[in-house]
């Protein structure tokens, strides 16, 4: 019975997310403005013939930046649903609150690596990214990793969020920080002391540095190994989604009392 309320939401979050196709072409955008006028004019400030190896650099934040922002996007629909009282009726459902949170979680992350897979055919077909010069299973385990990451931070930007108005400005102060202040534009090594410390607590910094491993042409500028990339961004996932269910518990207890005492008076 949970299988099946699980797959009933799943697929109404995906049908939701792959109707905005304004959304999914945004994804493809943003990338490639990043890339080529941010890649560009900073490359163009560098010594001659490190202009392209700066573009090429960035590819792994690039492809990171795009599961971050989708991921967010999708949060979106959660704070939605709990405006409009969805998410009322499924937390006094019988499905269990983690369930719920699960299904959110996998569309999210499902909805992340289609348009990561848009994004690459893009880049191969510009020839910033190179087949054969890639390492496909830690590429594919390294966004699929991160994909869930940042979906686990997009859940606990939108249970924290009593409103729309309250998520977008929550999402733009958890947004920029968390990408700036990774290795996704700059090696995490060269930035000042205190800078520093906030990187190595950023969990995104190791997705990115994960996604370096993959791709020969970044392989030399990684921060840490692979363990402990791995390590840090699952830690973050599980305590994402256990944080996540617990705030929903909680707001299920309250919407069960609160739907009881409804009934009760009529």
């Amino acid at each position: 019975m949970m299988f099946i309320a699980l797959k009933v939401v799943l697929d109404r979050e995906l049908k939701k997310t792959f109707r905005q196709k304004s959304r999914l072409l945004a994804s493809m955008v943003r990338p490639l403005i990043w890339l080529f006028v941010i890649g560009g004019g900073v490359g163009s400030i560098m010594p001659e013939g490190n202009q392209q190896n700066y573009q090429d650099s960035i590819v792994p934040g690039i492809l990171g930046m795009t599961l971050l922002f989708g991921s967010m996007l999708s949060a979106l629909t959660t704070v939605y649903d709990k405006e409009s009282g969805v998410m009322r009726m499924l937390i006094i459902s019988p499905m269990p609150s983690f369930a719920v949170i699960l299904s959110k979680l996998a569309s999210s992350t499902l909805a992340g690596l289609v348009q990561i897979a848009m994004l690459c055919v893009l880049l191969f077909a510009l020839q910033k990214l190179h087949f054969n010069q890639i390492n496909w299973i830690l590429f594919i385990f390294g966004l699929g990793l991160t994909a869930i990451a940042c979906s686990a931070l997009g859940l606990i930007t939108a249970v924290v969020s009593k409103s729309l108005d309250n998520f977008a400005a929550i999402m733009n102060f958890v947004i920029f920080p968390v990408f700036f202040l990774s290795g996704a534009l700059y090696p995490v090594d060269n930035l000042p002391a205190v800078l520093h410390w906030i990187a190595v607590a950023n969990p995104f910094t190791y997705g990115v540095d994960l996604i370096k491993h993959s791709i020969e042409s970044t392989q030399t500028q990684t921060d840490f190994p692979l363990h402990v990339n791995t390590l840090v961004l699952t830690t973050f996932s599980i305590g994402a989604i256990g944080f996540a269910s617990w705030k929903f518990t909680q707001e299920s207890t309250l919407a069960t009392l609160i739907n009881k005492l409804t009934s009760g008076k009529r």
